[in-house]
């Protein structure tokens, strides 16, 4: 890979475009990149990894830092522009980061994306686009340099300083460097799987005990007391042996409580046996009881029924004549029934005579009915008259009806002819409305478009007022952000000086009798500083550097809200001013003017609103205008017509009149006098048929009497007076019969009772005693369920031991597999982490590839270093362990003059420099080559010569000036003056206070 041109413009301290020609300096091999400290030097080295990666070295990519420079003009975009070759392609890289620029539209300043061009050179067509998209850009050119953003960084911009600290770092930072270049993320991720895999099954193994625990819990709870004879279970989940003794302790649980299950059923033996013996005694105590007291009973009911037996006789009498008095039952009710006909017909008869006049109330039938038949001759004669006089009623009505008709035709002419005089004003009103509502609409439709803008305008001014608060907040934020990052940065500075003055104590703390120094080499410590009033130690200088870096975040985060909100406030504002960037955009004005167009809107909308209804009222008058038309010239032509009718019917009323005078004669009218000829003529037919049936009911009744006189007699009464106080209903007959059946039944149960002969011989015996019997029984029963209940414990705790041994010994079974799994994968695991006693030196999986890849580094350095130091030095890797640490990723150094190995720490800060410059080509030669052998034409180095007295610095930059070899060029980032001297060919950078500026400076 080799660099041909840089472009850098506001990028860091450069605030205008500055240019980089890398082929003129490279032109010599070796060349300075030098200037005053804080001018630039570095940024140009990040410049160059922002064009390949997107991004500057990771020390210098904090959160919320910006890469514009502060000294660009507004108008003037960051940008960075890389022109190289790298795997045999001439290519072209542009790169912007994401930064604010000035709206194109009124004030404010607007967020811009970060963007990406790659352009390639072909000598035939030129310079053309590749891409532009990001990700494609960074995945074209990490394939081609093969390597990452930290391994470029690494190899191509040498950190003396990152090496200085690898030498003295311990083997734990060491391989975090050496990882993250070499990439050895897939071993780590072997042992975080191998110890995954081995949590998982421990994990398993311990569960499986688990489950065998809460087996052999189950299995006491089981056992009950036989459990308690057996040793307790010491082991715990995961322990060995823990299977083996749980099945252990499960046999003996299950033979003992077997032995105790034989004992419970010879117990349930003896217990029915004697179950059975009290059973026997008690039935034959409990029937000779049964017996005594069914004889004393059979005595009592004896006695008893004697007793009853009067009124048996008293009741058998009164059912026999009870049953004689029934023969005569029929005829009395015979006799009942007449007599209440009679009674019956004597009252109609009183009532039918009182609505009679006088002379008729004492006639008889036949006259009655003489009479009806003459009136209602008289009544038939009255129809015709009736018929004339309800049609002269109706010529009443239709007479009314016609007035009636007349009268609202002429209200209808009236009105019409009023109507019709208004007719042509009324037309040109509602044509006028018409036209007036068409014209609202159109209105409305100019007004809704002119009312949306300035609604949105006063929504856009009312959020701009409230976004300028904002941006005010965000400025007082920002300042107080600004003051805290200057306090923090003042504070770790005055701790940093301060511990630099009291570094000696710092470091006089850590000596140890016997070791060497690790400034000066020496094992002797006569005089150790100690520390003074106001000491800063380590941690105290690192807690001020993480405030200021904290506030340092704070500030870039405030100021990144501020232009966020300034942002919006701009858009707000060109929003509220609309179309017109002269008009005004106050809240009140924008009010004023919303609240003018909504009325103008709501007026025209209602105005607009009437057009429909303005049509059909026209359409609906010029309906109604033929239709009164119509209706006038009918109401003339009913008026002609209803004339005649009047006159005919006139005429047929008096005809009518004269056949009605005759027939009512006294009446008010015909019908009134019909109606008393009905009324006549039904209280005489009412009359009559009372006195008809009042003398049929007298004749019954007396043949009634005599049908009762004669069945009295036959039955046996002297009167049926007699006869009727004997009779009784059937419930008094059944309930004499059922006391004379209780009584005989009662008898003959009395007889069979006295009749039996083991009744009569258990009253002779002694009286029987059965409650002794039932304790006695009871307490040989109580005996029985105990021993059942015993039998059935002891049998189900040996099913249920049985049980549950069965499915200990499965998961033992089970667990076989588990365990000889989770013991390889443990052995396998603690191999690859360091901790297993197979592993002698405690060597991470990890560490060890790092620790071939550190031989390999520390080989390749060697041949530098070793013309660095006249062949003093030797750079040799060690796996030997220091303390209790782990092995694989020691680093020590072999002097050749005293022929002794030491540790890199020890080396003076001159030596250190030629041993970490060692140390980065070698690593970057190895870096290279694990990258798949990109050639690499230029490399920078950045810093530490002027530790270096003249003698090692001329060897130094003679191994330097070797790395041209194959047309490679290697570029010195320093600021010592002597360098100048002694490398003609320079880049410098100039601090100037409108932005630094770079300098060809070539031989």
């Amino acid at each position: 890979m080799r660099l041909h041109r840089l472009s850098i413009t506001a990028f860091g301290p450069f605030g205008a475009t500055q240019e980089v020609d890398f082929d003129a300096l490279s032109s010599a091999g070796l060349f300075l990149l030098h200037g005053p400290t804080g001018a630039g030097k570095t940024s140009v080295l990040d410049a160059v990894c922002f064009a390949l990666y997107g991004a500057v070295p990771g020390a210098r990519q904090t959160p919320g830092a910006s890469l514009r420079s502060d000294h660009a003009p507004v108008d003037l975009p960051t940008e960075v522009q890389l022109e190289l070759t790298v795997g045999g392609r001439r290519l072209e890289v542009t790169r912007s980061p994401a930064q604010p620029r000035p709206k194109k539209r009124g004030d404010g300043f607007t967020m811009e994306k970060a963007q990406s061009r790659l352009r390639g050179y072909d000598p035939e067509r030129g310079w053309h686009a590749l891409s532009k998209s990001h990700q494609e850009i960074g995945e074209e050119l990490t394939q081609l340099i093969g390597m990452s953003r930290d391994q470029f960084c690494q190899v191509v911009l040498l950190p003396q300083g990152d090496f200085a600290r690898f030498l003295r770092s311990d083997a734990e930072a060491r391989g975090k460097l050496l990882g993250r270049l070499f990439d050895t993320r897939r071993f780590a991720a072997v042992e975080e799987r191998l110890a995954e895999l081995r949590r998982g099954a421990e994990a398993r193994v311990t569960a499986a005990d688990e489950r065998i625990l809460a087996l052999a819990q189950r299995i006491a709870q089981a056992a009950g007391p036989a459990g308690a004879e057996a040793t307790p279970i010491a082991a715990r989940p995961g322990e060995p042996g823990l299977a083996e003794a749980v099945l252990e302790w499960a046999a003996i649980a299950r033979s003992t409580a077997r032995e105790r299950l034989d004992i419970a059923h010879r117990v349930v033996a003896w217990a029915e046996d004697r179950q059975r013996g009290a059973r026997h005694a008690l039935d034959a105590v409990r029937e000779l009881a049964r017996l005594q007291q069914r004889y004393e009973e059979t005595r009592l009911r004896s006695a008893a029924l004697e007793e009853r037996r009067p009124e048996h006789d008293r009741c058998q009498e009164d059912l026999e004549r009870a049953r004689k008095a029934d023969r005569v039952a029929p005829a009395l009710e015979l006799r009942e029934e007449a007599e209440r006909a009679y009674r019956a017909a004597s009252d109609g008869l009183g009532r039918a005579r009182a609505l009679l006049s006088p002379e008729l109330r004492d006639v008889g039938a036949d006259r009655l009915a003489e009479l009806e038949r003459k009136f209602q001759q008289e009544l038939y004669a009255l129809d015709a008259a009736r018929e004339a006089e309800e049609r002269s009623a109706r010529i009443d009505g239709e007479r009314v009806r016609l007035n009636r008709e007349a009268q609202a035709d002429d209200e209808l002419i009236r009105e019409a002819d009023a109507w019709l005089a208004d007719w042509d004003t009324t037309r040109a009103v509602l044509k006028g409305r018409v036209d007036a509502s068409q014209e609202a609409a159109t209105r409305a439709e100019q007004l809704a478009g002119l009312l949306a803008p300035a609604r949105r305008r006063l929504d856009a001014a009312g959020r701009r007022d409230g976004l300028a608060t904002d941006v005010q907040q965000a400025e007082e934020r920002l300042t107080g952000a600004r003051e805290q990052e200057l306090d923090a940065r003042k504070a770790w500075l005055d701790l940093r000086e301060r511990r630099l003055r009291g570094i000696a104590a710092e470091l006089a703390a850590g000596l140890v009798a016997g070791e060497p120094c690790t400034v000066c080499g020496s094992a002797d410590h006569p005089v150790p500083a100690s520390p003074g009033d106001g000491h800063v130690d380590r941690a105290t200088e690192e807690r001020a550097l993480a405030a200021q870096q904290s506030a340092e975040e704070a500030r870039g985060r405030a100021e990144q809200q501020l232009g966020l909100v300034r942002e919006r406030h701009a858009a707000a504002e060109t929003e509220a001013r609309g179309d017109d960037a002269s008009a005004s955009s106050t809240m009140a004005e924008l009010g004023e003017l919303v609240d003018r167009l909504t009325g103008e809107h709501a007026e025209a909308h209602r105005l607009a609103a009437a057009t429909n209804p303005a049509r059909e009222a026209l359409t609906a008058a010029e309906r109604e205008h033929t239709e009164r038309l119509e209706q006038r010239q009918e109401a003339h032509g009913r008026m002609s017509a209803r004339t005649a009718a009047r006159e005919a019917l006139d005429g047929e009323q008096a005809r009518l009149e004269e056949q009605i005078a005759a027939a009512r004669g006294e009446s008010p009218s015909v019908a009134a006098h019909a109606e008393r000829l009905t009324r006549r003529v039904a209280r005489l037919a009412d009359a009559a048929e009372a006195v008809r049936t009042e003398q049929d009911a007298a004749q019954r009744r007396k043949e009634a009497d005599d049908r009762l006189s004669d069945a009295a007699f036959r039955a046996g009464f002297d009167t049926p007076e007699a006869a009727a106080a004997t009779l009784l209903d059937a419930a008094a007959q059944r309930d004499l019969q059922h006391r004379i059946d209780t009584w005989q039944a009662e008898a003959a149960a009395v007889a069979d009772r006295r009749a039996e002969r083991d009744a009569r011989e258990a009253a002779e015996q002694p009286a029987a005693q059965p409650s002794s019997a039932q304790g006695e029984f009871e307490t040989a029963e109580w005996l029985l369920r105990e021993a059942s209940s015993a039998l059935a414990a002891a049998d189900e705790r040996c099913g249920e031991l049985t049980r549950l041994s069965r499915q200990a010994a499965d998961e033992v079974r089970r667990l076989g597999p588990v365990r000889q799994e989770y013991e390889r994968i443990a052995r396998l695991a603690g191999l690859a982490a360091g901790t297993s006693a197979d592993n002698e030196r405690k060597m991470r999986l990890e560490a060890y590839v790092l620790a071939a890849r550190l031989e390999q580094v520390a080989a390749a350095a060697t041949a530098r270093l070793q013309r660095m130091s006249s062949g003093r030095y030797t750079l040799v890797h060690s796996d030997a362990r220091t303390g209790g640490r782990r092995a694989g990723l020691g680093l020590h150094v072999v002097d050749a003059w005293t022929g002794s190995e030491r540790d890199t720490a020890t080396l003076s800060g001159g030596e250190t420099f030629f041993a970490s410059l060692a140390l980065a080509l070698g690593l970057a030669d190895v870096v290279t080559e694990e990258a798949g052998g990109v050639r690499l034409d230029t490399l920078f180095i950045d810093e530490g010569f002027g530790s270096l007295d003249d003698q090692t610095l001329d060897e130094v930059l003679d191994v330097l000036d070797s790395l041209r070899e194959r047309d490679r060029s290697v570029g010195i980032v320093s600021h010592v003056a002597d360098l100048r001297r002694r490398i003609p060919v320079r880049l410098e950078v100039v601090k100037e206070r409108q932005g630094s500026s770079v300098r060809h400076r070539l031989a």
